[in-house]
């Protein structure tokens, strides 16, 4: 059974730090890319990483550049996103999806979700 469970969110004051995971079951991370999403409250989901299933190639929105990092442990069959300097507009719930072997047009995933993993910046 193919799944996805991201975990590591949580309350963090404006510059702080967290690090998401994306656990993979039934599949591995390192044939296949994932990408991170997030929703904030009243707004549509966005892409805002992703990392490459055998090429490893990264990929990140405008707006987090320089601030997340995206990795995987293939020995763990697991994606992490670090985020630095985190600012309120971080807020949101974070998802991670695969869209295949490759990043390209990983913002159009339009497949499943999980439960995703809550994440709010605030002081």
């Amino acid at each position: 059974q193919v799944q996805l469970v991201e975990s590591g969110g949580g309350l963090v004051q404006p510059g702080g730090s967290l690090r998401l995971s994306c656990a993979l079951s039934g599949f591995t991370v390192d044939y296949y890319a994932i990408g991170w999403f997030r929703q904030a409250q009243g707004k549509e989901r966005e892409g805002i990483s992703c990392i490459g299933g055998r090429d490893g190639n990264t990929f990140y929105k405008d707006s987090v550049k320089g601030r997340f990092t995206i990795s995987k442990d293939n020995a763990a069959n697991t994606v992490y996103l670090q985020m630095e300097s985190l600012k309120p507009d971080d807020t949101g719930v974070y998802y991670c999806v695969s869209p295949g072997y490759y990043c390209a047009g990983y913002d159009r995933y339009g497949g499943q979700w999980g439960q995703g993993t809550q994440v709010t910046v605030s002081q």
